[in-house]
């Protein structure tokens, strides 16, 4: 047989130890033959196993009913003592001592009705009877209180039934026959009755009646206190009885709210921690009763979906270390394809169109007409592909020469912009106005790009008359909006959205010059910045762009700042002067 566990025998008498730790128990075969003296453990052993198998609920709830029947069986008991003390103390305080005090006062009513009588009979003035009527009026009040008091007591009734009975025959033998004769005046006749022969018999035997009752009221009275100090003594034991049991019981409430929920909870709040901090593989422990054991299985759960999360994420993060590796690499072939574009491919550009010029002017007499045109063809052409070469690395460049945003003022960023197209300004006769512009956190030489592009672009697309352009500012909650508007041919809406795709032109080349990179170019500085532009579509003559930029903030600007390369060889507002559109 299967040996069980040594303290399985003593579970039936004490209560089961409250501690949870899934320890398997090993079962014993179903055949096996187990001695006699092995029963009671074998039944406390399924008590334990049932016990732990309670939730915590039904292990608190049982506790509290335990709590309860002590405390109502204490209650219970204190309320018979206290129940039983008063009626100690009624019976003695209420009931014996004045049926005590009463009897004596009946006897002092019977002492005086006899010495009045007495002293009738010695001087013969009926005056003298006073006593003897005040005694026969107090006996009867005090008899009528012994009834009230001792009245349907068993040997207390029947004490006074003989006291009134004696009362009686002393009243009919001698003190009613004397008080007769004094009230008719017959002297002679009252002292006829002999005091000693007929009226002290009965009147001893009075004495002797009231001399048994007192005695039994003593006795009553004397159980009575016996009682009381009884009642005390037991009340007193109950009281200690009670406290120290619900002592016992406190202490055992709170050592299983110990084992039961603060020990588990606290064990799997450290097992938490510990996973918190950083040990993924720390495993959370069941403990404590079935639900407080399927919490930690919770938490265990979660463990292992965060475990398994992160190795997702690691995974992903790995992947993108790697797309991250080949975007530098990336970064790199194009500063040295910028390098490459700004040296290297434009040498024989800068060659050809000067071999043309040279040729020009050594053979120029020589070529006809269609020569001629060939040779400003090819010097157009390499001069063309020279600003495009360079509106290309202005592209790519935007955001990748900045190191960080500082304080632009715009007003110095349009000034900058206005004397880089000092030229066609005055060509053009173009007027240029502005409101008071904000300082905002950006990169001085990309915003003073941005004017010059658009500045270029409305002088460039100027209409019949000469260029009006005002630039406008509007301050919003957390940002500026800014505008350029001047008088020029306009801009259908159908093209609002196609102007900024790079290399997109709305007129031939013959019309107007430029790569169609310019308002590409303006779109990626602003968006750079963090803000946004549009063509407003609503005005009714002109063009109108308009941008947002965010309000200045010290560091506005460092979380799209991703790095920066070899400072560029060429300036990124090139294509200011080439147009966009």
């Amino acid at each position: 047989m299967t040996e069980q566990p040594p303290d399985t025998a003593t579970t039936v008498a004490t209560e089961p130890e409250p501690t949870d730790a899934p320890t398997p128990r090993p079962a014993a075969p179903p055949d096996a033959a187990a001695p006699p003296d092995a029963a009671p453990a074998t039944v406390g052993g399924r008590i334990g196993s049932r016990a732990r198998s309670w939730p915590l609920r039904r292990r608190l709830t049982a506790a509290l009913l335990v709590t309860s029947i002590v405390l109502l069986t204490g209650v219970g008991l204190i309320t018979a003592s206290l129940v039983q003390l008063n009626r100690s103390i009624h019976e003695r305080a209420d009931i014996i001592s004045p049926a005590r005090t009463s009897a004596a006062q009946l006897m002092t009513s019977l002492v005086d009705q006899e010495t009045g009588l007495r002293g009738y009979l010695l001087g013969g003035n009926p005056d003298s009877l006073q006593p003897y009527d005040t005694g026969r009026r107090d006996q009867d009040t005090h008899l009528s209180r012994l009834d009230e008091l001792v009245g349907g007591r068993p040997g207390l009734t029947e004490d006074l039934g003989m006291v009134r009975a004696r009362v009686a025959d002393w009243h009919r033998l001698y003190a009613d026959p004397v008080a007769a004769a004094a009230r008719r005046g017959d002297l002679a006749a009252g002292r006829a009755i002999d005091p000693a022969g007929i009226g002290r018999p009965p009147f001893d035997a009075i004495r002797a009646a009231n001399d048994h009752l007192d005695a039994d009221l003593t006795t009553r009275a004397t159980t009575t206190r016996d009682r009381v100090t009884d009642t005390l003594r037991q009340l007193a034991v109950i009281l200690i009885v009670v406290a120290v049991a619900f002592a016992a019981l406190m202490s055992g409430i709170g050592r299983a709210l110990r084992v039961w929920v603060t020990g588990p909870l606290a064990r799997i709040g450290q097992d938490a921690s510990t996973v918190a901090g950083g040990k993924l593989d720390h495993v959370v422990t069941r403990v404590g009763p079935p639900d407080v054991a399927e919490l930690a299985e919770h938490v265990e759960n979660m463990r292992l979906q965060l475990v398994q999360e992160l190795g997702t994420v690691w995974e992903a993060a790995a992947k993108l270390e790697e797309q991250t590796d080949a975007l530098r690499r990336s970064n790199r072939d194009l500063e040295q394809f910028a390098y490459v574009a700004s040296h290297d491919l434009q040498e024989p550009l800068r060659k050809v169109a000067s071999f043309c010029q040279l040729l020009e002017r050594r053979y120029g007499d020589q070529l006809d007409d269609r020569g001629q045109q060939y040779i400003d063809f090819a010097v157009d052409g390499a001069k063309r592909m020279q600003k495009l070469i360079n509106d290309l690395l202005a592209f790519s460049r935007v955001g990748r020469t900045t190191d960080a945003f500082v304080s632009v003022d715009l007003g110095d960023a349009l000034s900058r912009a206005r004397l880089a197209l000092a030229t066609s300004i005055e060509a053009s006769d173009a007027e240029i106005t502005a409101d008071p512009l904000p300082t905002v956190a950006g990169d001085p030489t990309l915003l003073a790009a941005v004017f010059q592009n658009l500045l270029g672009n409305a002088i460039k697309f100027q209409g019949t008359v000469n260029p009006r352009i005002h630039i406008g500012a509007i301050e919003r909650a957390d940002s500026w909006e800014l505008s350029c508007a001047d008088n020029g041919i306009g801009i259908e809406a159908d093209y609002a959205e196609k102007i900024f795709v790079i290399f997109q032109r709305l007129h031939r080349r013959e019309s107007y010059e430029g790569t169609g990179i310019g308002l590409a170019l303006v779109r990626k500085i602003i968006e750079f910045h963090g803000g946004s532009i549009w063509l407003d579509t609503e005005v009714a003559a002109g063009t109108t762009f308009r941008w947002t930029l965010p309000k200045d903030q010290a560091g506005a600007g460092n979380a799209r700042i991703t790095g920066s390369v070899a400072p560029s060889t060429a300036a990124p507002s090139t294509a200011a002067s080439e147009g966009a559109a």
